[in-house]
Order: C-alpha cells, then sequence, then structure tokens
C-alpha cells in the first residue's frame, strides 16, 4: 500500500486512474500469446482483452493487440498460434501495448485462465513504467472452477484435497460454454470471460 500511495500522490499522473475505485460489477478478461514459457526470456506476440459489465461480456469494447518481439518468432510458436514473423512484425513495440493495455483496464480487477502466467510476461514490460506489477485485483477462473466442483463433492470427500481435470477445454464443457479457436488472445480472453460470468452465478458470487 505504501509503493502505490507513493506512485498515485508522486508517479507518473498518466497512470494514477489504475488505483482509483473500479466501477461497479465491471471487470477485464484478458489473455497474452508469448513465444514459449519462459516468463524469462520468451516475449509477447499478442494481447486480447474484453471487458465485463454484470453478466454481459461487451464484445464492442475489446483490446486485440499484436506486439513485435525483440527476437522474432520460431517455427514452434507458429505452428502453436499462426502468427508468422511478418505478421507481427507490424506489430507494437510492447511498452506501447502495454500502454495501452493499462489504460484499456483502467482500474477494473482481472479476469483469466491461469493468469498469473500472462501477468508475469506482462509484469516484465509494465514495471519500468510504473515501478511494479499491474496493481488490480486478479480473479483466476480456474481456481473458480476448482472452488465449484469441490463444493458438490460428497462431505467425506472434502476433508481431502482433490485432484480435478482443470484444462480450459474440460473446464467449458462441463460449463456447457461454447468453445472458440484456441491460442489466439482475444479468444482465450472471451472464453475466460464466458466461464467466470457462469462460475459467479454457480457460486452465487456478488
Amino acid at each position: 500500500m505504501r509503493r502505490e500511495w507513493l506512485l498515485y500522490h508522486l508517479g507518473l499522473p498518466e497512470f494514477r486512474f489504475m488505483f482509483d475505485a473500479p466501477p461497479p460489477g465491471e471487470w477485464v478478461a484478458l489473455d497474452c500469446e508469448t513465444t514459449g514459457l519462459n516468463v524469462r526470456s520468451d516475449e509477447i506476440i499478442s494481447i486480447g482483452a474484453v471487458r465485463i459489465a454484470g453478466n454481459r461480456i461487451l464484445t464492442s469494447e475489446r483490446l486485440e493487440l499484436l506486439v513485435r518481439p525483440e527476437r522474432g518468432v520460431s517455427a514452434e510458436s507458429v505452428r502453436v498460434h499462426r502468427l508468422r514473423e511478418q505478421d507481427v512484425a507490424q506489430g507494437l513495440p510492447v511498452d506501447e501495448a502495454v500502454r495501452r493495455l493499462m489504460h484499456f483496464i483502467g482500474s477494473r480487477p482481472l479476469v483469466g485462465y491461469y493468469l498469473e502466467f500472462d501477468l508475469a510476461m506482462l509484469d516484465r514490460a509494465v514495471f519500468p513504467l510504473l515501478g511494479m506489477g499491474l496493481p488490480q485485483p486478479r480473479i483466476e477462473v480456474s481456481r473458480l472452477y476448482y472452488e465449484w466442483k469441490f463444493s458438490q463433492l460428497p462431505a467425506a470427500e472434502q476433508q481431502v484435497r482433490v485432484d480435478l481435470d482443470l484444462r480450459f477445454s474440460t473446464l467449458m464443457q462441463d460449463l456447457g460454454l461454447p468453445e472458440r479457436e484456441a491460442h489466439d488472445a482475444l479468444n482465450d480472453a472471451v472464453m475466460a470471460a464466458l466461464a467466470f460470468i457462469k462460475l459467479r452465478q454457480l457460486l452465487q458470487l456478488p
């Protein structure tokens, strides 16, 4: 809190809005596609985000950015994301991309599927601009799904930790939600938003 106070009062005015109270009943679902899974050496190549208001996904209020990596794109990455060298060459520098993302998010809490990885990648670019990572509250869809599945177990089975299949496709199918083409940042953000809305209802969250 001390660092946030200093940033708000003494830091860059451009980013003070992120420490304001969030709009009631609003969130932002986000996802990043990267050149690999190493949070220290791999790079972001696309960012997708969409706003949620109550039980609605505001697809008209979405953000979809290509990001130009410094070290290029491997053949393995192209096979996963279908983003070629010439595609991402037209992308934004990562610092400009995260600036746009921060203005899109505002102070809204963040929603995502295995969000920890995406935020670790983003925070590498955010830290030089803000002096810290993204400050918004974070809501992990897979954790909500686990809580819902766990609540359905018999009381005796709730005394021990249960291993559940938390794969995204399993989660979406179990919740009866439509799946979009995977490994696309905006598609994954929209699916995370759908799952979040459904799980909030099932868990009767405010």
